[in-house]
C-alpha cells in the first residue's frame, strides 16, 4: 500500500439527481464500480470534485428478475461513497495509513452486502506490528466502525517471534487475527517439497486456503471425500476436476494482468471436505493421488499446450457446499452440535424469507457490534442435528485440530490448509509453544475462534440442547422445492454483459 501515492487536496463529490450531473450512474455493476473510480482519482489525481446522479439507478424494493429479490436502491452505495470520500480527505496531502485502506475496502464490502443476494468475503493482511491495524476489531474497546467485520484480518508472520503483545490481544479480546506465512508459501508446496518454488505470491485468497500472485485469481474445486468408494473412484474425480478448472484457466481475461499471470501459472485448488468423517483408507488414498494429479498436470498440459499448474491441491473451510452432501466442513469438526442453530444471512428483500417465515424459521434483523439494527439482511436460524459419531469442536481440542493442519499440508494440500482452530482463553499458552515449533515449517495460514465467549451475538453455528432443538423443531415444517418459485431466480437481466445491481 506504500506504493499509492499522496492524496490531493480535500474535494467535494456531490450527489445531485438531475440530468445536469457531471456523471449519471448506470444501473449495473459495472456503473457502481465506474463511481468508485471517479471518486479514487478525483482524490489521488484530479483534484477536482464532481457530482454523479443515480436517477437510473432502480429505487429500492423494485423487483429484479435476474437472481431474484428486489432492487437494493442507491442509497447505501451513496453513503458508502460519502465515508471513502470523507476518509481520503482526512489525509488530504499525505499518504494513507493501512487502517485508512482496510476502511476503505469494508466499506466498498459493504455496499456489495447491501446490494441484496450477494455476499462479500474478503480477507486483509498487515503488518503483525501494525498496532492500528491490530486493534481494528477491537469491539470491546468502542467506536470500531461496523464496516469492519467485513474482513477476515490476518497478519504476514513466518514465526511466532513476530507476533507482538498487541496481536495475542485479539485473541482475548477481540475477534482473533489469522497468521499467513508467505514465506513457507513462496518455497514450497507440501511441507518440504522445494522443487515447485512459488515465488511470486502475494497473498492469499479471502479464506486463505489459496496463495496467489499479484492480479491472480482462485480457481476452486472439491471433492467429498468421505462419499468416495475406492482409490480408483478418486483418481477419477481428481482427474475430471482437474480438467474443469485447467480449462477455466485457460479461458479469456478482460483484464490483461489478470490472463498474464493466470495463464502462467495455471494454479488451482482441488480440496477436500469430510475429512474428520473420512475413513483410514480414504485418508491414505491422499498422498498417492496428490502424486497421481503431478504426472497427469505434465502429460495434459503438454497435450494441450499449457504451462504445468504451479499449484493443484487445497483445503478450503468449504461451510455451504459440504452441508449440500451432509459431511463436515473441511478439515473442521462440525462446529456446533450434536444440536445446534445454524444461521443462515439473506437478503431483506428475497421471496425466500417469505417461504421461511410461513415454514415457522424464526427469523430476525442482523445485528451490528454497536447493537443497532440491519435492516438490510436478515438472519434464518434453523434447528439442526449432526449424525452420531461425528467430532463437534466443543469436545474436539485445538492439538488434534493442528496436527490434522499439519498431517494435510503434508500429505495433500501445496496450497494451504484453511482451517478455523477452536481453543479456550486458558489454552492460549500452549497454543503459542506449538506455533513456535511448527509455523515456520508446517503451516502456511491458520485462524482461530474462541469455542465459546466469542461476543458473537448471531454466530454462524451456536450449540443448543436436545430440549432446546426439539422445541425449535416442532414450531417448523421442511422446506420442499416445490414451494420455491424457479421463476424468482432466473436470470435474465444480464444478456448483454452488464448486470444489474440487486
Amino acid at each position: 500500500m506504500y506504493q499509492i501515492p499522496k492524496v490531493k487536496k480535500k474535494v467535494k463529490i456531490q450527489r445531485m439527481d438531475t440530468d445536469d450531473a457531471d456523471f449519471i450512474v448506470p444501473d449495473t455493476r459495472e456503473g457502481w464500480v465506474k463511481l468508485l473510480g471517479k471518486v479514487l482519482k478525483a482524490h489521488f489525481y484530479s483534484g477536482k470534485g464532481f457530482s454523479y446522479s443515480t436517477k437510473l439507478i432502480r429505487s429500492k424494493g423494485a423487483l429484479i428478475k435476474g437472481f431474484g429479490g428486489v432492487a437494493s436502491g442507491p442509497e447505501d452505495l451513496c453513503n458508502g461513497i460519502g465515508e471513502i470520500s470523507k476518509i481520503l480527505n482526512n489525509r488530504s496531502g499525505q499518504k494513507l495509513r493501512p487502517i485508512d485502506c482496510l476502511d476503505i475496502m469494508n466499506i466498498i464490502g459493504s455496499i456489495v452486502v447491501a446490494g441484496n443476494v450477494r455476499r462479500s468475503a474478503q480477507i486483509a493482511i498487515g503488518d503483525p506490528d501494525d498496532i492500528e491495524y491490530l486493534r481494528a476489531k477491537r469491539w470491546d474497546l468502542g467506536s470500531i466502525p461496523n464496516w469492519r467485520a467485513m474482513s477476515n484480518n490476518s497478519v504476514v508472520a513466518s514465526n511466532t517471534d513476530h507476533l507482538i503483545k498487541e496481536f495475542w490481544d485479539t485473541y482475548e479480546q477481540g475477534e482473533p487475527y489469522g497468521i499467513i506465512n508467505l514465506d513457507s508459501s513462496r518455497m514450497m508446496g507440501r511441507t518440504g517439497e522445494t522443487e515447485y518454488p512459488d515465488p511470486e505470491v502475494m497473498g492469499f485468497n479471502p479464506c486463505a486456503e489459496q496463495s496467489l500472485a499479484n492480479y491472480e485469481t482462485c480457481c476452486l474445486a472439491e471433492i467429498y471425500l468421505p462419499n468416495i468408494e475406492n482409490y480408483g473412484e478418486m483418481i477419477n474425480a481428481c482427474a475430471l476436476l482437474y480438467k474443469i478448472n485447467k480449462h477455466s484457466l485457460s479461458l479469456h481475461c478482460s483484464l490483461e494482468e489478470t490472463e498474464a499471470i493466470v495463464h502462467k501459472n495455471m494454479r488451482m485448488g482441488i480440496g477436500v471436505t469430510g475429512v474428520l468423517q473420512s475413513k483410514a483408507e480414504q485418508l491414505s488414498w491422499l498422498s498417492d493421488a496428490y502424486e497421481y494429479l503431478r504426472a497427469y498436470d505434465n502429460i495434459y498440459s503438454e497435450k494441450m499446450g499449457w504451462n504445468r499448474s504451479v499449484k493443484l491441491t487445497t483445503v478450503k473451510p468449504s461451510g455451504t457446499l459440504s452441508l449440500l452432501a451432509g459431511v463436515t466442513p473441511g478439515a473442521h469438526p462440525s462446529p456446533a452440535g450434536p444440536y445446534y442453530i445454524r444461521r443462515i444471512r439473506i437478503a431483506s428483500g428475497s421471496p425466500l424469507l417469505e417461504v421461511c417465515r410461513n415454514h415457522g424459521y424464526h427469523i430476525e434483523p442482523q445485528k451490528n457490534f454497536d447493537g443497532t439494527d440491519d435492516k438490510n439482511t436478515m438472519v434464518v436460524s434453523f434447528p439442526c442435528k449432526v449424525p452420531e459419531s461425528t467430532p463437534v469442536a466443543e469436545t474436539y481440542s485445538w492439538r488434534d485440530q493442528l496436527d490434522l493442519v499439519r498431517w494435510l499440508q503434508r500429505n495433500w494440500s501445496d496450497n494451504a490448509v484453511s482451517c478455523t482452530i477452536y481453543y479456550r482463553k486458558d489454552e492460549l499458552e500452549e497454543i503459542k509453544a506449538y506455533l513456535s515449533k511448527y509455523l515456520p515449517t508446517e503451516i502456511k495460514s491458520v485462524s482461530f475462534l474462541l469455542k465459546s465467549d466469542h461476543g458473537f451475538a448471531q454466530a454462524p453455528y451456536e450449540t443448543i440442547t436436545k430440549e432446546q432443538y426439539e422445541e425449535m423443531i416442532v414450531k417448523t415444517r421442511p422446506i420442499s422445492s416445490v414451494e420455491v418459485k424457479e421463476s424468482d431466480y432466473q436470470i435474465q437481466d444480464c444478456d448483454n454483459g452488464a448486470c444489474p445491481i440487486k
